[in-house]
């Protein structure tokens, strides 16, 4: 399967969450893309001592995982990107969408 995932919380226990299924999801044999918009491109700043989201990236991406962010919304709060995923534009998402077997969003 192909899922494709939407990240716009900024609600640590739920990104959290998202990139832990993304793991387990690229265990099974899936090539899972995530696409970070709005606040959800401020995942790197979203770490707390009980929600590890830097880890849980970092595990995804080693999986195998594909990480995207929004340029347009990371000009939007103030950021300059991400470490481990490159600016991507709408173009990006839809592709994503349209490539996706499933697509979630959180």
């Amino acid at each position: 399967m192909k899922p494709g995932v939407a990240i716009y919380s900024s609600d640590p226990e739920t990104v959290w969450n998202v990139f832990r299924l993304g793991v387990f999801s690229l265990k099974q044999g899936d090539a899972v893309s995530v696409f970070l918009l709005g606040k959800g491109v401020k995942v790197e700043s979203l770490d707390t001592s009980q929600f590890k989201i830097n880890e849980q990236m970092r595990s995804f991406v080693d999986a195998g995982g594909v990480i995207t962010a929004c340029g347009t919304c990371l000009k939007l709060h103030n950021s300059e990107g991400l470490e481990i995923c490159p600016v991507s534009t709408m173009k990006d998402l839809y592709s994503l969408i349209r490539e996706s077997d499933r697509v979630v969003t959180f």
